[in-house]
Parts: C-alpha cells; structure tokens; sequence
C-alpha cells in the first residue's frame, strides 16, 4: 500500500472562483477536496484525480482550468459521493510521470473505485493501461479519438502509444474499441489490421447517426480514454485537430454512458490545452461531459443486477437455427443478449429487432469471432 500523499498536490477550490465563494447549490460544497489532508474515500463514488503534463506544454494544468468550470456547476445527484484528491506531481521524465498515474490509479481501483484522470497528452492513457496491468486485470478497453494512434513511425508519444498498449506482452487487453475516427485521418491499412485483431472501430459519422449503438460498447467497457480531438473545433476550440467530429452534445451523451456503465473504472479525458482554449469553452464543454458522467453513475444505480430475473423482460428468439435469449431491464430499458456459452453481453434494441427478422446481429457475431 502506498501513501499517496508523496504523489500528490493539493488544490484550492476558492482560487477556481477567484475567491468569491460558491452558493448552496454548486458542485464545490459537495465534493470532498485534498486541499489540507486527503479526503476519506470509503464511501467515495468517483474519484477525480488530475495530471500535470501536456508533450507540447509540459507545465500547462489543464485538470484545473477544468475544476474552474465544473466546481460552479449544480449538484443535481446526491446519491453520488465525489471526492478529488487534487494533482498527480509531474516526474522528471514523462515515464516518471507514467509511473505515477500507474501507482495512484491502482490503488484507487484496489478501493473499486470509479476513476476520473484529467489533463495530459493522450498518452497518458498507456500509464491508465498500465494500472490494470499492474493488478493483473484483463479488461476491455475503448478509446474515442478522431484518429488511431497507432503511427509506429511517429516519435509523437501521443500518436504512437496503442502500440505498446495493444501489443506488449503479457497483454491484458481483452478487446479494444475505438469510437469516432475520422477516415481522412487513418491509413486504410490500419483498419485492416484491427479488423483483423477483432478490434471494433467506428467511423463518426456511423456513431453520430447512430449514438445510442455505441451505450452497449461503452457500457462493456472497463477502461475509457476520451481525446478532445473527437469533438469538432467548434463546439470545443483548443481541438486544433478537425472543424468536424463529435458535437458537443454527443459527447455529453458518450460520457453519460460512461457513467452509466457499472464496469467502467477509469476514464480519462485527454488533449486539452488551456493555451488553445477560446473564452474557456472547451473547459466548460468538458466540465459538462463530467456532469453526464455524474448523471450516468447517479442512474447506474437504478439499475438491478442481471440475477435479478425479475426485474427484467426476457425474450427467446432464434437466427439462423441458433437460439437465443435477450432480456432487457425493467428500470432502465437497457438490453443485454446471450452467447452460446450462456454468457449476457450488453447490446441494443437494434440487435433485438435483427434477432427477430432472422438476421445474424453484428454484434453477436463479433463476439462470436473473438471466443
């Protein structure tokens, strides 16, 4: 067991409002800080957790432009427990700084905690990788980004850094989704060879047609990393990557899935970088997707566990001779479908609909690809 206090730096939550207080109804009264001594996180819901660093501003400390704008929103779900215990300290080379990210986050997810990794180059998400590694837990990892940083010839960490998370061995990466790539960005080779590793990638404009498909990929997921390049320019300025990509709307909806989902552990947002921002936008635009991500824990809580026959609808159909079982849940409306091996995975409503008109549904077939 580590003590965590070497790791970390406190904060000042009156400095995110420049010392003039926050009323009854904000998020800063609710959440319990490291600003003198690391707050008690037995009851802890979520975990908020920030990392100096950006590859192009190494001092830039974007988990705090972001604390500004999400302190002074309103606490609508009492029934989550938030507590940030401030700043991971920066080491002297960007592998000390991985290896800081790797030591507090597994001792948080020893807790079973709910991790939320702010600020940092998207990188970072090889040193959130590395704490499932470092517990030996094999998990299914998704990644939403505008471009898959899988450029072994680029010396940009942050453009090459799947590699190592996807192809080190021993490797705990069970499987690997990667949400809203924009084409124009991506070698059509590398979609071959992720197709061919039963990787599952989704194009934006299939994700945004159709963003409710991508709650069962997420809610399957252990480990998210979200990089502000998915989201258009527009609707989040210090994204210097692309005008299009995700609105700002949508990725309020991706992370509320993320909250949703009861066995995700981490998400970290990544790739903001205050000095690009325009009127703190994109700050504000994160500080709301982490509010989704609230209202998605504060509804996960609603929903029973899948042993609990009696709180879901259960269907039988069958596709091509093979029979099947969907159940969906009474309290949230979520579905789930079963494999051969008597095993539910999380689907959609679609993959229901294509089970009853005798077709095959994608998503049970990937499945399948990957047993």
């Amino acid at each position: 067991m580590y003590d965590l206090h070497e790791f970390l730096e406190p904060i000042n939550v009156a400095s995110f409002n420049n010392d003039k207080g926050y009323n009854d109804g904000q998020l800063a009264n609710f959440i319990s800080a490291y600003e003198d001594e690391l707050p008690d996180l037995e009851e802890t819901d979520i975990v908020f957790v920030g990392i100096y660093g950006h590859e192009t501003m190494k001092d830039s400390n974007a988990s705090n432009a972001i604390r500004k704008q999400f302190y002074q929103l309103h606490y609508w779900h009492t029934d989550v427990q938030i507590a940030d215990i401030g700043n991971i300290r920066s080491g002297a080379t960007i592998n000390d700084t991985y290896a800081a990210v790797k030591i507090v986050l597994a001792e948080l997810l020893k807790m079973n905690k709910t991790v939320i990794l702010l600020g940092g180059s998207h990188d970072i998400t090889l040193a959130q990788y590395f704490a499932y590694k470092e517990l030996q837990q094999i998990i299914e990892a998704s990644v939403i980004d505008a471009t898959i940083d899988l450029r072994s010839e680029s010396s940009i960490r942050s453009e090459n850094f799947l590699m190592e998370m996807l192809t080190s061995e021993p490797n705990f990466v069970k499987h690997y989704n990667h949400i809203g790539f924009q084409s124009y960005f991506v070698h059509p080779r590398m979609l071959e060879t992720m197709d061919k590793l039963r990787f599952d990638c989704y194009r934006v404009g299939m994700a945004k047609d159709s963003i409710e498909e991508m709650e069962p990929v997420i809610r399957n997921t252990n480990l998210l990393s979200f990089d502000i390049s998915a989201i258009k320019s527009g609707d989040a300025p210090a994204n210097n990557c692309s005008p299009n990509g995700f609105s700002g709307e949508e990725a309020c909806m991706l992370t509320r899935f993320a909250g949703m989902s009861t066995a995700l552990s981490s998400m970290g947002i990544y790739g903001y970088d205050p000095g690009n921002d325009v009127n703190e936008l994109t700050a504000k635009q994160i500080s709301q997707m982490l509010w989704y991500f609230v209202d998605g824990k504060s509804r996960s809580k609603q929903e029973a566990v899948l042993e609990d026959k009696h709180n879901f609808n259960e269907y039988h159909t069958a596709f091509t001779d093979m029979d099947t079982v969907f159940v969906q849940s009474k309290k949230t409306g979520r579905w789930w479908m079963q494999l051969p091996d008597k095993k539910l995975i999380a689907c959609s409503y679609k993959d229901y609909i294509n089970a009853s008109n005798n077709e095959i549904p994608e998503r049970w077939l990937r499945a399948q690809e990957r047993q």
